[in-house]
């Protein structure tokens, strides 16, 4: 009875989600740029590896080290990104208009036997997009992943000098426990409900209308700009009438 009521939810997030969407970004015209409380978080998949491998080559020596904890090589993270399983794990990304991947965050899980309910969370923004909140909604939305799968337990190893990463932690209610250079955060999570199956549901929809709306846009205006050009041309180019 469980999953058929949480299978009713998501089935009723995709119908109403679209309408919401358009509700919200209606409204989101009044306020200013930075101020909107909505910030899509969309799951990638095998498709978006290219866009996992693109924005973590972006980050400079010392934005590597402390997500990974040593300055890994362009090489190294070529690795990290071609063995992602996108099936046994969890990858979060958010997007600009530009369909940009600016900040991105990995879930992965542990599958020890004595650890089968326990996940890793890593993440990471682009320079030019922090200051915005999106490290910490991309823990939420992976918390309430985690939550709806049965992780009862999501843990973050960091450098201690990474203090943007252990305080989104410490916020959520995670324990930290420092090792000299290292930290590890630990946060335990309730188990899941029909309402935070409702709310992933909604996530998930929202996430994917975003997405669909911003790829609209970029080819419409890719295709505006071909068109222009078209023009151009045809205006330079001498005239060609044999008569």
């Amino acid at each position: 009875m469980y999953a058929i009521t949480s299978g009713f939810y998501w089935f009723l997030a995709k119908v109403l989600v679209p309408w919401q969407f358009a509700m919200m970004a209606f409204s989101a015209k009044s306020r200013t740029e930075g101020q909107d409380s909505f910030v899509p978080v969309r799951e990638l998949h095998l498709q978006d590896r290219q866009d996992v491998l693109t924005h973590l080559r972006a980050l400079d020596g010392a934005d590597r080290y402390l997500r990974f904890g040593y300055a890994a090589q362009d090489a190294q993270i070529e690795h990290y990104v071609a063995n992602l399983d996108f099936g046994r794990d969890r990858v979060f990304g958010i997007y600009n208009r530009k369909l940009c991947l600016i900040a991105m965050a990995h879930l992965a899980y542990i599958h020890e036997p004595q650890e089968a309910s326990c996940a890793e969370f890593g993440v990471s923004v682009l320079p030019a997009w922090r200051g915005r909140g999106f490290g910490t909604e991309l823990f939420a939305r992976a918390v309430l992943h985690a939550r709806n799968d049965r992780i009862s337990l999501m843990f973050i190893h960091a450098l201690s000098e990474n203090t943007a990463m252990l305080h989104i932690a410490q916020r959520a209610g995670a324990t930290v426990e420092r090792l000299g250079s290292e930290s590890e955060a630990y946060l335990s999570l309730p188990s899941p409900t029909l309402q935070s199956h409702w709310h992933e549901a909604v996530d998930v929809q929202m996430a994917a209308t975003d997405y669909q709306l911003k790829s609209q846009a970029r080819h419409f205006w890719a295709l505006l700009a071909s068109f222009q050009d078209m023009r151009k041309s045809m205006r330079e180019a001498p005239d060609r009438s044999p008569f």
